[in-house]
């Protein structure tokens, strides 16, 4: 059964803008006044909090062509493994199934099969990244213990030109490691009250080789993606929008025996010290249909989102195959109240794990195991005087499990959050949040349901998380620095991937540390320097490199991103990340520092073409990522990041 702390737990809201208007008597346009966005969703006051928006500019200035290129410049947010397939996220050391994760407010499910990754994504279209670090507003979704990932993609408004009613853009890449092509066309535009996009990647080569030249097997580029959008949005501001998209990853993966004797792709291995690795095609694959509408000139109190949205990830590791199915939905609107606004409604999910084994006698099972939710929330925010702001709010979900084996499990939850943001001076901040986040039941892993074993659901239960963030910062216009301590209790996790079939053990994860921030602006360029201190443990002990679904041992990470326009054509910058040598663990996990530069030219004369030069690992530094799978084990070989990777890439709009 659920537990509610005694203590009344309060956490920050996700960065929203909220204009309001106060007017005075009918007629005198003179007394209307537009007030100022509330303060505790400012992106500085979010920061502090935990609660970071990756913009559309630090993504174009990054040029990801992958999950792991977008998070370059991050230090609290990292990720590694390779080929797409295998590439997971961690915040604050957390992997990101314990997070609520969504792309363009859909629900996003967890892997099929612990080897690879989570959502797969291609970043060609994406607008914009929120990160919710331990602590997310009721708004988020249901299963946020330890904070939320967002994804927001571009619609055919975010890239016509003003005047235009159609366009397009087209990329065309290479690299000296790893990706021999990389090509994208989109097209978009708009009629009357319709708009429409329509975009392509694909992404080829070979096997990458590490810092001191040699092939990491299995990593070659094999990621298509299709994406398309329709909308329709009246004169009065009702806005109808289809999205459908199709993202693959299928190359040829390292793959190892296992149990039963059959072959398992594990992409996130450069191979186990147990046998030889051959080369198999694997398979992954997302697929997702959204719904939404929304009202884009609301008026009174009616400003609401409905939206619908059926989500698939596929998984075949040879020996085994794994989907997850999930249809979501969200009905929310956004009330007026004195000094800000309340978001408030319901959201539910239907998901299913199923899978099958591919091997002899119990290694053939297969079984099938869902999940129901359905939860009511409100999330106010509010400014209270000059200079006191403050969210708060609370989510009650109702959960109904049945096992594989068609036992059933019935629980219920409330969780509730605050935060305060505090002026102390003209250039001082302090602000604070707490959250109390009920989990709810855990799928287990879709590929392995009764795989070698029945599975059995004795002790299963709900899980809890409680966290909080408490810093201040300091900001005069030219620079910027914060400085944060949080700490993130998941208790009662059930066992995703059970040993021997034992679905009902549970497992208590923590992350507490510091996050730091300095930042310098001045006119045509910035420099920062992001530096975190994750301490993950699990269960009382440092955790370890195989957690799945769990953590990683993250330690020390600094982030250092900058960028300077030298003038109007030319344009440089680049991102660092350095970890630092963690003696936490069971085995010495050693330090590395990874830099990556670029340089970028949009001729005068062709105003709407980019070339860029990148070069990625400068140093050539041979290493595995903090935050890659068995790193700190004796069974595995550790995937190595790509060595020097220079690439090119021209872009076309038109």
């Amino acid at each position: 059964m659920s537990r509610m702390p005694l203590c009344f737990i309060m956490l920050a809201g996700t960065t929203l803008s909220t204009p309001f208007f106060a007017t005075g008597a009918l007629g005198q346009e003179e007394d209307i006044l537009l007030l100022d966005e509330i303060r505790i969703e400012a992106a500085d006051a979010q920061a502090l909090l935990g609660n970071d928006t990756i913009t559309e500019d630090e993504i174009e200035s990054r040029n990801p062509s992958s999950t792991k290129d977008v998070f370059a410049g991050e230090s609290a947010v990292t990720a590694g493994g390779g080929a797409a397939i295998s590439q997971k996220v961690f915040v604050n050391g957390i992997e990101e199934s314990l997070l609520s994760v969504t792309i363009d407010g859909a629900r996003q499910n967890k892997s099929a099969f612990h080897h690879t990754g989570n959502v797969l994504l291609d970043p060609e279209l994406l607008k914009s990244v929120e990160i919710s670090k331990g602590l997310a507003p009721a708004d988020a979704g249901p299963g946020a213990l330890a904070g939320s990932i967002a994804y927001e993609t571009k619609d055919a408004s975010d890239l016509l030109e003003d005047g235009d009613n159609f366009g397009g853009r087209a990329q065309l890449g290479t690299s000296s490691n790893g990706t021999d092509l990389e090509s994208s066309l989109t097209l978009f535009g708009r009629q009357g009250g319709f708009e429409y996009l329509l975009s392509g990647t694909r992404r080829s080569g070979g096997d990458y080789e590490d810092g001191d030249g040699n092939p990491v097997l299995g990593t070659q580029a094999d990621l298509t993606d299709y994406v398309g959008k329709l909308a329709y949005e009246s004169q009065s501001g009702h806005r109808f929008e289809f999205a459908a998209s199709q993202t693959e990853d299928n190359g040829l993966r390292a793959a190892q025996a296992g149990p039963g004797g059959i072959l398992f792709i594990r992409p996130d291995f450069a191979g186990i010290t147990s046998g030889p690795s051959v080369l198999a095609e694997g398979l992954s694959r997302r697929t997702s249909y959204t719904l939404t509408y929304s009202n884009t000139q609301p008026q009174g109190i009616w400003d609401p989102v409905l939206q619908l949205s059926h989500n698939e990830q596929e998984i075949d590791a040879i020996g085994i195959y794994g989907t997850n199915k999930s249809f979501s939905g969200t009905f929310k609107n956004k009330f007026s109240i004195a000094g800000g606004s309340v978001t408030a409604g319901l959201d539910f999910f239907n998901e299913t794990a199923e899978g099958q084994g591919r091997g002899p006698g119990p290694f053939a099972s297969s079984g099938r195991e869902e999940l129901e939710s359905v939860g009511l929330f409100a999330q106010a925010r509010q400014d209270i005087g000059e200079r006191v702001s403050v969210s708060y709010g609370a989510r009650y979900d109702k959960q109904e499990f049945t096992g594989a084996e068609g036992s059933n499990f019935s629980d219920g939850g409330f969780s509730a959050n605050g935060s305060v943001d505090v002026i102390l001076s003209d250039n001082w901040t302090l602000n604070a949040g707490l959250a109390s986040s009920w989990g709810g039941y855990e799928l287990g892993e879709a590929a392995l349901v009764n795989f070698g074993t029945a599975w059995d659901y004795s002790g299963f239960t709900t899980s809890r998380a409680n966290a909080g963030r408490i810093g201040v910062r300091f900001d005069n216009g030219t620079w910027k620095a914060s400085a944060a301590l949080f700490r993130t209790d998941v208790n009662d996790i059930a066992a995703v991937l059970p040993t021997n079939g034992a679905r009902g053990a549970t497992a208590d994860l923590k992350s507490q540390g510091i996050d730091a921030s300095l930042e310098y602006d001045w006119a045509a360029g910035f420099a920062r320097m992001n530096w975190t201190y994750a301490d993950v443990e699990l269960n009382g002990a440092a955790v370890g490199s195989t957690a799945y679904y769990l953590g990683r041992p993250m330690g020390h990470v600094i982030a250092l991103e900058g960028g300077f326009a030298i003038d109007e054509q030319w344009s440089v910058g680049g991102t660092a990340q350095i970890a630092l040598k963690n003696s936490d663990t069971a085995t010495e996990l050693p330090g590395y520092e990874v830099v990556n530069v670029y340089a970028a030219y949009a001729p005068r004369n062709l105003g709407n073409l980019e070339i860029r030069l990148d070069v990625r690992n400068l140093f050539d530094e041979t290493y595995a990522s903090r935050s890659s799978d068995g790193i700190d084990s004796s069974r595995v070989i550790a995937l190595n990041e790509p060595g020097r990777t220079i690439g090119l890439t021209a872009r076309l709009k038109f």
